[in-house]
């Protein structure tokens, strides 16, 4: 029998950050991924501490921005990648009022450091923006491939990920602990976004999928070098290639494409640019998100030793490092919860 502190199922953003977490504090522990593209891979990779359609700052971001901010750039430098580049984002403005609403909340005090008080002029030929643009502080696009197979590879060395389905059916709590196979645990760790509905532990009502839909497309006459928002955003992917959208359709957890999102997506796009482009891809993924729009943290009664950390929506890449913190804070020195995290507020 193999011992281990900890079992981790998934990795994507909540995997990984829990990974550190529990190598930072001398833990051992073993993943359990197959390697399938969960929304972690089929994001846009965008870190940004704002709410663009509200002009407003994401929930809780002053608290989750710098943890955020210094977890990546301290792994680029453990990978020897740089897969967190730093990069404004160009919102573009659609009216004067909206000009005047960025001008107000850029004076707010929780949205000074994100917020540029300057309008800036539309210079690119290809892009419709006679409003010009808001420009967003602080934010960066996180090459999410980089990401993942390097942090695999990573663990792969270590001896430290079975690359296999997890099989629910495999997984027995014994006394002060779990067995999963030929592997003891303490706990084991369901980090699995939108698959958790497959996970017969997981109360299911309390999880949300919501699917999202992406183009990539090749324009190269619209050289654009940063992050854009519009009604979709656009993100450079190099080569004259471009990721655009996203969709949001609730209570969706499948990854089939469809025409609809295509013709939405595309529609909004020929808001935004003037020069030809290509369709040459389109994917989906599935947000897991909740009713109130907050993390799934912690345990349940009747399995003390199967712990969640999902529910982390669009804002993954913005909570994930701090929330591992906590999580880690909750397993290891009985610190609780906050109520608003705990996946017991659902039940």
């Amino acid at each position: 029998m193999i011992e281990k502190d900890y079992i981790i199922v998934g990795l994507g953003i909540a995997g990984i950050t829990l990974c550190e977490q529990l190598q930072n504090n001398g833990k051992s522990f073993v993943v359990i991924d197959n390697g399938a593209k969960g929304s972690t891979a089929k994001s846009g990779g965008v870190f940004n501490p704002t709410v663009l359609k509200r002009f407003t700052a994401a929930w809780n971001a002053s608290t989750f921005y710098p943890v955020a901010i210094n977890y990546y750039k301290t792994l680029s430098g453990k990978l020897g990648k740089d897969f967190f580049v730093e990069t404004p984002i160009f919102r573009i403005f659609k009216s004067v009022e909206e000009q005047n609403n960025w001008s107000v909340a850029s004076d707010k005090k929780e949205l000074r450091q994100f917020l540029s008080s300057e309008f800036l002029k539309n210079d690119n030929p290809a892009i419709e923006a006679p409003f010009g643009y808001g420009k967003i502080l602080g934010t960066a696009q996180i090459q999410t491939d980089i990401l993942l197979s390097e942090y695999r590879n990573l663990l792969l060395k270590a001896n430290s990920l079975l690359a296999e389905v997890f099989q629910y059916n495999d997984v027995f709590q014994k006394e002060n602990g779990v067995v999963y196979k030929n592997i003891s645990a303490k706990k084991i760790i369901f980090a699995e976004g939108a698959q958790a509905v497959e996970n017969p532990f997981f109360p299911k009502h309390t999880l949300i999928g919501n699917k999202g839909e992406y183009l990539i497309i090749k324009a190269p006459e619209l050289k654009l070098k940063t992050l854009l928002k519009g009604p979709v955003y656009l993100i450079p992917l190099g080569n004259d290639q471009y990721k655009v959208g996203a969709t949001y359709s609730r209570d969706d957890y499948s990854l089939h494409t469809t025409n609809e999102a295509k013709e939405e997506i595309l529609l909004k796009l020929k808001t935004v640019i003037n020069c030809p482009f290509q369709l040459i891809g389109h994917t989906a993924g599935v947000r897991p998100t909740t009713k109130d729009h907050r993390p799934l943290l912690g345990s349940l009664k009747e399995n003390p030793n199967f712990i969640f950390f999902n529910g982390l929506g669009s804002r993954g890449f913005l909570m994930a490092p701090l929330l591992s913190e906590i999580l880690f804070n909750y397993l290891e020195n009985d610190i609780p919860l906050p109520k608003e995290m705990n996946i017991t507020r659902m039940l």
